[in-house]
């Protein structure tokens, strides 16, 4: 019988990391993951269920998405040989970290910023860069691009809009390190449909840009779908090491559905959007409260008392919201996701209480 010390076994850099961790209370509102707070529109859901009919489940997938890239393709206006289809973005950051760097070579992001990065570099024996954003959330290129030819950075990545602080960086300083950084700059767009601010029209110009979208944030959370889109050299390098069916058969049918009815999705957006500056105007108002513009689906605030604690209140009211403080810049600070108008009238009740 072995008894072996597994520990052993484990990679230095594996053994080292904190798994990524999202709280997860039972709560009946839940504010803390950035979703679409409303299921999916009936007429989707009745397409969804007359495509189950005849859905066949012995069989694998379309191996290369053909269906779903021509529907994101029509929606995007993204010419379908420039996809990949991912299941979630997380897995194209991985890929596009797998073609791209080596052992040791830098891999950049703003801080703070999603934490996924640093946690995919560091997994993958990379180096893991982080530059400090502003007190406006925002960034120099001169002083990026510094630091990023001393640490040998091969790819920068940046959440755009940015998550956690909500907003996009300036579009001039985005445009000198596309210009000027001698390496692949990725955009991830996940909270796209919430700014309508892109960058995909650079694609033709600037060969080292990949950008990347995600239909999570805006229904589809439950079946991890995300795209990118790139230069058809570098489409071709990920599908070469993009794992067989890595897009399940209902992912890619759902997806197609919600594409096709986007009209329908429009609506919920708009709806959050309008939810979100209603909640900004709110918190305002609170002089407790230092809340921070954004172009996303959630808004980020600071709370004037411990916010390990209006986290636990509110968690005790049934509101499950995310607490950013163990980041030195985000002291205090707390994320609420842009909710339904009943839930964010109870965020707002509730907080107004305990503040």
């Amino acid at each position: 019988m072995a008894n072996l010390d597994l520990a052993n076994f484990v990679r230095p850099n594996v053994k080292s990391l904190k798994a990524y961790h999202v709280d997860n209370h039972d709560c009946k509102i839940k504010l803390h993951a950035n979703e679409n707070p409303f299921q999916l529109p009936t007429e989707i859901l009745d397409l969804i269920s007359c495509s189950f009919k005849n859905f066949q489940f012995n069989r694998y997938p379309d191996p290369g998405c053909q269906q779903l890239r021509k529907a994101i393709s029509i929606t995007t206006g993204i010419p379908a040989q420039n996809l990949v289809v991912g299941n979630g973005s997380d897995e194209l950051l991985q890929l596009i970290l797998q073609v791209f760097c080596e052992p040791g070579d830098g891999v950049a992001f703003p801080d703070p910023s999603f934490a996924m990065y640093s946690i995919l570099a560091k997994s993958m024996d990379l180096k893991p860069v982080p530059f400090s954003l502003n007190d406006q959330w925002d960034f120099k290129a001169d002083s990026f691009l510094e630091i990023a030819e001393q640490t040998k950075t091969k790819v920068v990545f940046f959440s755009y809009p940015n998550n956690p602080t909500g907003n996009c960086f300036s579009n001039d300083e985005i445009e000198k390190t596309l210009n000027n950084f001698q390496g692949i700059v990725v955009l991830d767009e996940a909270y796209y449909d919430f700014a309508q601010k892109t960058f995909k029209n650079r694609l033709e110009t600037n060969n080292n840009l990949i950008v990347l979208r995600s239909l999570s944030k805006i229904g589809l959370a439950a079946l991890r779908v995300g795209f990118a889109a790139a230069s058809p050299l570098i489409v071709t390098e990920l599908n070469k090491i993009r794992l067989p069916y890595n897009s399940n058969s209902v992912s890619q049918m759902v997806a197609n559905e919600v594409l096709n009815q986007f009209h329908l999705i429009q609506k919920q957006i708009d709806l959050i959007i309008q939810e979100r500056t209603h909640l900004f105007d709110a918190l305002s108002k609170l002089n407790e409260i230092e809340v921070f513009p954004s172009d996303s689906n959630f808004l980020l605030f600071r709370t004037s008392q411990n916010s390990g604690e209006v986290f636990q209140k509110l968690a005790q009211k049934d509101i499950l919201l995310r607490d950013l403080s163990s980041h030195p810049k985000l002291k205090n600070c707390l994320r609420v996701t842009i909710g339904t108008p009943d839930e964010n009238s109870n965020f707002l009740q509730e907080i107004e209480k305990i503040l």
